[in-house]
């Protein structure tokens, strides 16, 4: 099998990712923002959706960097933006676009 990444339709390189099938029909578990910088008043860059369970958390730019941290510490690992306007998916375990 080939691992030769391709590109999407943002021009962004895709890999092969190996935790497609976690991907679930969600809900956003909290639209208004990242679950806990809501909790803690905390302030976010961008938004992560967690395609596994709905949580909504923040980016790798953000101070929290909640959205990677509930990837780990769950071990849910594909997100989608929940910017406006975007819909990339990202798989914190593989490093690629899914």
């Amino acid at each position: 099998m080939s691992t030769v990444p391709f590109t999407t339709d943002y021009g962004l390189w895709r890999g092969q990712c190996a935790h497609l099938s976690m991907i679930r029909r969600v809900a956003p578990r909290t639209p208004q923002g990242c679950e806990e910088c809501l909790r803690t008043g905390s302030m976010w860059v961008h938004l992560r959706l967690c395609l596994t369970c709905g949580h909504v958390g923040c980016c790798d730019s953000s101070p929290g960097r909640h959205a990677r941290r509930h990837a780990h510490v769950i071990g849910h690992p594909i997100v989608q933006s929940f910017e406006p306007g975007e819909d990339w998916r990202w798989c914190y375990f593989d490093e690629t676009y899914v």
